[in-house]
């Protein structure tokens, strides 16, 4: 110390004084105040979902042009396309966020790096299990859920197209988990748009005829959509293999470890479960319905288009989720990861139940916009009426699902879509064997999404999110 107190620099034997050591590159993931940053990383996420949403609107108009055995077609083959993209993205995808946010916690970018080509292998061959068996089985479980005649050929003719390529969404989303994974929002949010809008450009283009382009029908649209996935499977390519990513998926010299895909597949192949048990509840649910006539069942498709709608906003404030908890798992900051669930969970449940409370109170704003029959408008009315306050449940469910996988602790909440679903099962069953009345079937469906928030919440208290001590490399297992 100098005569003044200050601290001397330490020279070498040059007298040359030393560099002042570096501080510690500051993560505003890890580090960051925790709801500016989650509404920071979401805000992209809610464009590009609603931008998809845009995709299913504009894709039923124009393939309504087509003919009504067109749109029928597209309603059987609907279920196994949304199937696809909520497991190849939202389940799979958020699988490879996790493992690819914990590692970069961890200040692992090497091991980051081999995720990321062990994530492309697992998307490669789930995408050609996806196009195997619609290609093979696709025609039969297609005439199963009811198709006949054209809108069976026509149904067929979609799969063919679309499934035949079922690589691509697979390896978009794969390529998509990994860019969110390192805290990079906006580029899958950015392709997620253009590809919206490339979808529903060449869509229309190539299914209706445009000029010179002759009309290609059901097999136009499903190439539309896999040239726009195309384009986005570029883009990606090109960041990550250029080294513009925190992360660059290891080609040349990878060595095939089980350990990465069981870190990823822990979370993934768990998570697939949730949207399959999902779709299984609706389809359960709108059969039950089907019984009181098509006003009731087209008056909850109305109400279920709201449901879908703002619960986007809920997986774009999960899907931020993901990096952020999974950064903080891999810091050892498991309080501040729990914080992050719980407020990620607050957003949600105050943004999707807000919006649904408003619509509740006025129907009129949200029914008009589908129908003007009045048998029609008046089931809207009374379905959201009951089931639209219980939206925000929804919400809080989602992203408690999201912070799980970036936890990598996501069995609780596939266990409460499992228990939704049983309930849904069981009491649409005991309603239809008194004599209920649609009323009552649309009280089970509100019922069912509080019991599913708060068993969400419940897993999430009850499981420990301590990370277990990671096996060292050299000793994982290697194929």
């Amino acid at each position: 110390m100098s005569d003044l107190g200050v601290a001397e620099i330490p020279v070498d034997e040059d007298e040359r004084p030393l560099p002042p050591p570096e501080a510690p590159v500051k993560n505003a993931l890890i580090d960051g105040p925790i709801l500016p940053t989650l509404l920071w990383l979401a805000w992209p996420n809610v464009i590009a979902l609603t931008a998809g949403t845009c995709v299913v609107i504009a894709e039923t108009s124009y393939i309504g042009r087509l003919g009504v055995e067109s749109l029928a077609a597209m309603a059987l083959v609907f279920p196994a396309v949304i199937l696809t993209m909520t497991m190849s993205g939202g389940a799979m995808g958020g699988g490879v966020a996790s493992a690819i946010a914990r590692a970069i916690g961890a200040g692992d970018i090497d091991r980051a790096s081999t995720l990321a080509s062990h994530a492309l292998l697992i998307g490669l061959c789930f995408g050609l299990t996806f196009m195997l068996g619609m290609l093979i089985f696709g025609p039969k479980l297609l005439e199963l859920l009811g198709g006949r005649g054209n809108v069976l050929a026509e149904a067929v003719a979609y799969t063919q197209i679309f499934f035949g390529g079922a690589v691509a969404p697979w390896l978009m989303n794969t390529m998509a988990g990994i860019l969110r994974g390192t805290g990079n929002m906006k580029l899958p949010s950015l392709l997620m748009l253009s590809s919206a809008i490339c979808q529903i450009v060449l869509g229309g283009t190539l299914g209706l005829g445009l000029g010179p382009i002759p009309q290609f029908g059901m097999r136009g649209v499903a190439a539309g959509s896999l040239i726009a996935y195309l384009v986005s499977i570029a883009v990606m390519s090109w960041y990550l293999f250029s080294g513009r990513a925190r992360v660059i998926p290891k080609i040349r010299g990878l060595r095939i470890r089980m350990a990465m895909f069981v870190d990823i597949l822990k979370v993934g192949a768990l998570s697939c479960f949730s949207p399959l048990q999902s779709v299984l509840t609706i389809s359960i649910f709108t059969y039950m319905l089907a019984s009181f006539g098509t006003e009731i069942l087209a008056g909850y498709g109305i109400g279920a288009r709201l449901e879908f709608m703002l619960t986007s906003i809920a997986f774009a404030v999960g899907i931020a989720s993901v990096p952020m908890v999974g950064m903080a798992i891999g810091a050892q900051r498991v309080a501040r990861a729990r914080r992050i669930c719980w407020i990620a969970g607050l957003v949600a449940f105050t943004g999707v139940g807000t919006v649904a409370t408003f619509i509740a109170i006025f129907p009129d704003i949200w029914v008009n916009l589908f129908t003007d029959d009045a048998s029609v408008r008046a089931a809207s009315r009374q379905y959201l009426s009951t089931a639209a306050p219980m939206y925000a449940f929804l919400g809080l469910a989602t992203t408690c699902y999201f912070s799980s996988q970036g936890a990598a602790k996501v069995i609780g909440p596939v266990l409460a879509q499992t228990a939704r679903l049983l309930f849904i099962a069981t009491g649409g069953w005991w309603l239809s064997t008194h004599g209920a009345t649609a009323q009552n079937f649309f009280t089970l469906a509100a019922a069912s999404m509080v019991l599913l928030g708060l068993l969400s919440c419940v897993s999430v208290l009850l499981t420990r999110w301590e990370p277990k001590p990671r096996v060292p490399a050299a000793r994982s297992a290697v194929l």
